[in-house]
This record gives C-alpha cells, sequence and structure tokens, in this order.
C-alpha cells in the first residue's frame, strides 16, 4: 500500500475481504481517531467494517460514496450510470431544468456520486450569478454628509441641534450579504473539499471567491439549512435547487448516531440512497396517480398495546413500524408499500424486510397485501409473491409481494413529456401500486 492511498471499489451491497482484494489483507492497527470513525460507521450502518483475522472485511449497504479509513479509500458505486444518476435526482428533489455542458458524458462516467452533486451544484451557482445573486433591503442609521433616505428629526432632536456636516439618516440600500448568498458561498466551498476531481474543485473555489467579493463566511449547520429554507419565495425560488443539494451534502458528509447531539464528521462522503430512492417513487406516485392520496410514512395505529390488566410496570409499547406509502382512495387503504434500495432480482430478500413486510400485510384486514418496490437495471425482472399462510391450519393470512422498478424505463418517462409517456406512467404507477 506504500506509493499512495489504494482505492477499493465496492458496489451497492456487495462484501470484499482478504480472498478478493489484497489491499485488505494482514494486520490493521489504527489509531484511535480512525478507530472511532470505524466504531461509528458500523453502528451508523452506512458501511460495515469488520477485523478478521487475516485482514478486514467491507459490507456495502445502501450509501454510496467515498469515505477515507486509514490507509485506504473506500469507494461504493451506485449501479446507475453518472448521467442517469443526475437525472433522477433532478426528477426526484425537483431540480430546475439547466442546460448543462455536455462534457458530462466523460467527467460523470469516471466520477463518484459526490462529483454528480458538485458538478450539479456548480452549474446551479454559475446560473445564479449570471443572473444577479438576490439582494435584501436592510434599515441602516447613518450620519452622512450627503442626506440619503429620511432625515432622523427625533435624532436631532435628541441631540440639541445639528453641530456637525453630516445628518443623521435612515435609510435602506440593497446588500447582497443575504443568508441565501452566505449559505450558497459556504456550500461551494464545502463542495470543493469534497470532490476530488480537480477541475470541479477548481471550479468550486472560482465561484466561492466570486461570492466572497459581496459576501460574509458563515458555518454551516443543520439550523442555518432550516433558516435558509424559510426565506425561498417566489423572487428567491432560484436558490432551491442549490439550497437541496447543499443541504445533501452536509447530511452525507457526517455521522449522527442515535441518541447523541454530536455529529461525526467523514472524511469523505456517503450518500443515503435508501433515502432518494423513497424520494423519487414518492414524487413518481404522487404526480401519477390521480384521485388518490399517497401518504409518506404512514403510522400503523392502535396495532400493538399492553393489556392493561397485565402492564404491572406500565411500559409503553414500541412503536411499529411505519410503511413508507399508503395508498389511500375514498378514506380505504388500497395498498402498502415499501421502497427498499436493494436489487431484490439478483440478491436474496432479507429476513427482516420479509418479516416487516409480512406484518403490513397483515395490519389491514380488509386488504392483507404489502408489496416492496426495489430498483434494477435487468430489464427481465418481473414481480414476485409470497403467500403468507397459518403454519397450524395453513389458512391464507396475507401476501407480501416484490415488486421491480427498472430505473432506465423509470428515467426515459419522466424525461419525456409526450402522450404515450403520459400514459405509461400512469401505468406504471397503477402497476406499482397495485401489481
Amino acid at each position: 500500500m506504500s506509493g499512495g492511498i489504494a482505492t477499493i471499489k465496492l458496489q451497492e451491497w456487495e462484501v470484499k475481504g482478504p480472498g478478493n482484494c489484497k489491499e485488505l489483507a494482514g494486520r490493521f492497527d489504527y489509531p484511535p481517531a480512525t478507530q472511532d470513525l470505524i466504531d461509528g460507521l458500523n453502528k451508523s450502518g452506512l458501511i460495515e467494517i469488520s477485523q478478521l483475522h487475516n485482514g478486514l472485511q467491507l459490507r456495502a449497504r445502501s450509501h454510496v460514496g467515498r469515505v477515507q479509513i486509514g490507509g485506504f479509500s473506500v469507494a461504493i458505486l451506485p449501479k446507475i450510470a453518472g448521467s442517469s444518476m443526475l437525472q433522477l435526482m433532478r426528477y426526484a428533489y425537483g431540480f430546475r431544468q439547466l442546460k448543462l455542458i455536455r462534457e458530462s458524458d466523460q467527467l460523470l462516467g469516471e466520477s463518484g456520486l459526490e462529483d454528480l452533486l458538485v458538478y450539479r451544484l456548480n452549474a446551479e451557482a454559475q446560473d445564479i450569478l449570471s443572473r444577479g445573486l438576490v439582494r435584501k433591503y436592510v434599515s441602516t442609521s447613518q450620519r452622512l454628509a450627503t442626506p440619503r433616505g429620511r432625515i432622523d428629526q427625533n435624532r436631532i432632536a435628541r441631540d440639541g441641534g445639528v453641530y456637525s456636516a453630516t445628518l443623521p439618516c435612515q435609510h435602506f440600500p440593497r446588500i447582497e450579504n443575504t443568508i441565501l448568498n452566505q449559505v450558497l458561498m459556504a456550500g461551494l466551498r464545502l463542495a470543493a473539499s469534497i470532490t476530488r476531481n480537480l477541475h470541479l474543485k477548481r471550479q468550486a473555489r472560482k465561484l466561492s471567491g466570486q461570492l466572497s467579493e459581496r459576501v460574509s463566511p458563515i458555518r454551516l449547520d443543520r439550523q442555518i439549512l432550516v433558516q435558509a429554507g424559510r426565506h425561498l419565495n417566489r423572487l428567491t425560488n432560484v436558490y432551491s435547487s442549490a439550497l437541496s443539494i447543499i443541504t445533501m451534502l452536509v447530511e452525507s458528509h457526517g455521522i449522527v448516531l442515535e441518541g447523541k447531539k454530536t455529529t461525526l464528521k467523514l472524511p469523505g462522503f456517503l450518500f443515503d440512497m435508501n433515502a432518494f430512492f423513497q424520494t423519487l417513487i414518492l414524487r413518481f406516485l404522487k404526480e401519477n396517480l390521480p384521485g388518490v392520496d399517497v401518504r409518506s410514512e404512514h403510522g400503523l395505529k392502535g396495532m400493538l398495546c399492553y393489556n392493561l390488566k397485565y402492564n404491572p410496570q406500565g411500559m409503553s409499547v414500541p412503536k411499529p413500524p411505519r410503511p413508507d406509502f399508503a395508498i389511500i382512495d375514498k378514506g380505504n387503504v388500497t395498498a402498502i408499500l415499501d421502497a427498499k434500495y436493494r436489487d431484490l432480482w439478483v440478491k436474496l430478500l432479507p429476513r427482516e424486510m420479509l418479516y416487516q413486510l409480512v406484518v403490513y400485510a397483515i395490519s389491514h384486514p380488509g386488504l392483507r397485501q404489502s408489496s416492496i418496490l426495489y430498483p434494477t437495471t435487468d430489464h427481465s425482472a418481473r414481480e414476485v409473491r409470497i403467500d403468507v399462510s397459518d403454519p397450524i391450519l395453513g389458512r391464507p393470512l396475507g401476501q407480501v409481494c416484490l415488486r421491480p422498478v427498472i430505473l432506465q424505463v423509470l428515467e426515459e418517462l419522466v424525461n419525456s413529456n409526450t402522450s404515450a409517456a403520459r400514459r405509461d406512467r400512469l401505468e406504471l404507477a397503477i402497476r406499482l401500486s397495485k401489481g
């Protein structure tokens, strides 16, 4: 591993160890800071790192990106090609339509997901700068030799008259040092620190440098991002896509462990593809299932409760799992759906996923069915159904459906506005919700 940092590439859900990756063979002794990082990655579920007797084993999950661990860099690659991934992210998160430079074919084909987001953020920043930064009026009280705005008569009265060549004035200059511009500059600086692509890094630094002449620096955190989001309106909506990308960069640049307030900063970037896939499917169903209500994170109310006579310690029941989507038509639940970013056409269905969907299936007596929507790039993928029966009497209890979402087909449909594409989107949405 001499001569620089070795890069170990994995696909989503892939496992590599000493047997199929020589860089992972041998004994690894890490300093406390690196060991804390490994423990944080394992606890958060972003990636699983196990110490074996003959080396390390890496197990990728639904997060993609790049992180440096000790003397090597781990790159987890998405199954979707760069340009296709960018198009699906544009649709899922509502990014504006921009005429992106077609250097992306070569650039994005060699880049990770973090570079795709930096590429898109640079394009958004360039467009904002070409339009002109949004300004705001700020109330300012100053003594001016040349009066501007309104002369402050009360101040003159308090001072007992005018004794200098200046007058107290209340005026409202328009400034560019707004929170949206501050977040944009801080986001570009973060993007430059994340990307490994030299062209994107230089571009992000150049754009942030243009902003630094008129905008003061701030430190990015969730509170600042929420505050900036409140300033989005009809006049500032041009910043919405950039703000969404910066939020993704910030959230993917650290680990928040359950029960702890502090965030463990990542020496890299890991993006939650499961959350992205859920957002993508939610928007697609909402837009293409007219006349029904598509609810996200639908709660299973009253499914579990302690018997009042047999709960001596007053225990509260753990909250049951929440399906990602519920399709409600005229007040009735007609479909329960869960989005799982795991290609179940080529990989086995984990027991925990199956058990979770069985709970959903039997939670509504009138429905008795739940479905997993999963992504795949295999055009031959078809729906699979698992019957759930009473183990004693063999009576049917419900059914779990595994429905593929072919990503290439979805990309084509969401990027076309023809009447045929609209009909195909409706047909696909019905098939995903009902089978």
